[in-house]
């Protein structure tokens, strides 16, 4: 699945055929990808001047349905070839500054609708399985994606005893922690746009041990699918030098979830016997230390009958 060029090989392969507005079209987009990969139809149109639906059947013609597919495709190509400072270009142009927190709160609702839309129940069903049998459970994420591996690490350490979060920075030191791995474990790769060759690299040796991947990015068309066993996919967004990972982190809190019903008695254990230990070593600011206790009494109250 993993073709990242499949908009340019359309668009050669379709050429000759296209109309001369349509190779207009088709010329703009090669040469000004970054800019095109932001533009209406009717943008589009005016700017190689040509009319909306010319773009509209330029579409077509490259075989997807209707403009925004292709602009989707626009997307997944550019959005790893963009640098910081045409991102931020890129916001600049999209983006008035007294409509930032609308914008920016909207389009991470968006991803997260996306996501719900186009997420494979049965690959995350899957995944959960195989977290749940692993021997070992590796996990990695480096850059903005290190966010994401930390928060997924923390929790994993609460539902399991064999967990590895991978801290590296450089690749032979991020060897050393992930050459033991075999068969038996599961190895959980998160990264998106811009694709960190180190996380690549991981999956790649992971594979090569016949571990389990299971891999947290954007798309199908992200270079870390080639390496997994299961692929689970949440929306990132481009428009700015930051990361929008809202979608994502959405859909860890879904996994942590998932596999903490299925160890529910033992999760509850766990949990009761840390409430202990944070209240005696003061982890928690405890001023309704008084509440809990009334809520405890009244809840043991209920299930004696009284």
């Amino acid at each position: 699945m993993h073709r990242k060029n499949d908009l340019i090989r359309r668009i050669h392969s379709n050429l000759p055929r296209l109309s001369k507005g349509q190779k207009l079209i088709a010329n703009y987009i090669l040469t000004h990808y970054d800019k095109a990969v932001f533009l209406t139809a009717a943008k589009l149109g005016k700017i190689v001047g040509v009319s909306e639906s010319t773009v509209v059947r330029f579409a077509n013609e490259l075989g997807y349905d209707g403009y925004p597919k292709l602009q989707r495709a626009l997307e997944e190509l550019v959005k790893n070839r963009l640098t910081a400072v045409q991102r931020m270009e890129v916001a600049s142009d999209r983006l008035e500054q007294k409509h930032v927190l609308k914008y920016v709160l909207q389009s991470d609702a968006d991803k997260i609708k996306h996501t719900l839309e186009e997420v494979d129940e049965k690959v995350f069903d899957e995944s959960v399985d195989a977290i749940l049998k692993a021997r070992k459970i590796y996990i990695l994420g480096v850059r903005s994606s290190a966010s994401l591996a930390s928060f997924l690490g923390f929790y994993f350490n609460l539902l399991f005893d064999n967990v590895k979060l991978i801290h590296t920075n450089s690749v032979s030191e991020m060897f050393e922690q992930i050459y033991k791995m075999n068969s038996e474990d599961v190895v959980i790769g998160i990264s998106f746009p811009r694709y960190s060759k180190r996380t690549l690299k991981a999956m790649e040796f992971a594979k090569s041990k016949k571990a389990t991947v299971i891999t947290i990015t954007d798309s199908p068309l992200s270079p870390m699918t080639q390496y997994a066993d299961y692929s689970l996919l949440a929306r990132s967004d481009m428009a700015s030098f930051v990361d929008s990972l809202v979608a994502p982190m959405s859909l860890l809190n879904a996994l942590i979830m998932a596999i903490s019903l299925k160890k529910k008695d033992e999760i509850s254990s766990t949990l009761s016997n840390l409430e202990k230990i944070w209240a005696e070593y003061q982890v928690y600011d405890n001023e309704d230390e008084d509440f809990n206790i009334t809520y405890s009494l009244n809840k043991n109250k209920k299930h004696k009958g009284e």
